[in-house]
């Protein structure tokens, strides 16, 4: 191996090299990624070092393929000139994530505002003909509200696809945020909600506020009328766990909840049923857990987050 060929080790992408069936040259990543040394892989046949009918045949035919290894997404392509071969293995797990995330989003978009944006075309139609004046007014009322539920809409999709932001706080901050923007919701319900003992906790504010309106909202929507809604917090070792409770009817398949398009046997109107998919993917972004459970009378939907000492 001379000199000049060292820039192939410095590839992210791992390089096969090949001539009448036996490798040339393995890169430093194709040596990490197959677990055999450069030197020892020079001049063996392609299946002792790849270990794969699937790339051995690739490589004799050319052309591209994906494979699933060990949890990872591995993009090969194969190409040929007469009796001289190479192999390129680049890692692409990271990339369909996010194209999956990107379907996931593009789900929320066409479910989610099918509703306000109905509810906006109804309120303009009907504001095309004479009406008396309280009656207009409500109905420009109704607009605002819709169009308020689009902005918050659009600002939960962008929050899920911002680059984390985290920093310390107490939990109080989130609690007081999302009352405060829950607050048409709790008077129109007349309900309340009550909230536990604070603790500063490490996380970014705007996907924690996103996880607390998404539990508090499905509380209000699936928990009797004129409800209070509960939100404990509980100390599990270096974690916190917040727990949003309702008086609804038991929940027969909790797990299946947190699926993405799945919704629950008492769902009405139009949702996407990605709600708390997305708060799962939140929570375990951060590393802690987010589950279901029945406690006494209510149903608990609880998550954890880092935390980092008492208050003061």
């Amino acid at each position: 191996m001379g000199g000049s060929d060292h820039w192939i080790d410095s590839l992210p992408q791992a390089v096969l090299l090949t001539r009448e069936g036996l490798v040339t040259r393995v890169n430093a990543a194709a040596a990490r990624l197959w677990g055999v040394p450069q030197e020892r892989a020079a001049g063996r046949p392609v299946l002792e070092v790849v270990r794969r009918h699937t790339l051995e045949t690739l490589l004799e035919r050319g052309g591209e393929l994906e494979l699933e290894v060990t949890g990872r997404t591995l993009r090969c392509t194969a190409t040929r000139d007469g009796t001289l071969g190479a192999l390129i293995v680049e890692d692409v797990t990271e990339h369909r994530r996010r194209e999956a995330e990107l379907r996931e989003a593009t789900a929320v978009l066409s479910h989610e505002f099918r509703t306000p944006v109905a509810a906006l075309r109804g309120v303009l139609e009907a504001l095309e003909y004479d009406m008396p004046r309280d009656l207009a007014q409500n109905f420009v009322r109704q607009g605002l509200q819709e169009t308020e539920r689009l902005a918050r809409l659009a600002e939960d999709l962008a929050v899920g696809f911002r680059p984390t932001r985290a920093r310390t706080l107490p939990l109080a901050e989130a609690f007081a945020r999302a009352e405060r923007l829950l607050s048409g919701d709790l008077n129109a319900r007349r309900a309340s909600v009550t909230f536990g003992q604070d603790h500063l906790v490490r996380a970014d504010p705007d996907k924690l506020l996103q996880v607390l309106l998404n539990l508090i909202e499905n509380a209000l929507k699936y928990g009797p009328p004129a409800a209070q809604v509960e939100v404990q917090t509980h100390e599990r070792g270096t974690w916190i766990e917040v727990s949003v409770l309702d008086r609804g009817t038991p929940i027969p398949d909790t797990e299946s909840l947190f699926k993405a398009h799945t919704r629950g046997r008492a769902a009405t109107g139009q949702g996407s049923g990605m709600g708390l998919y997305i708060v799962r993917s939140i929570v375990h972004g951060w590393g802690g857990q987010a589950w279901a459970e029945r406690r006494g009378d209510a149903n608990a939907f609880c998550f954890t987050l880092p935390g980092v000492g008492g208050i003061g």
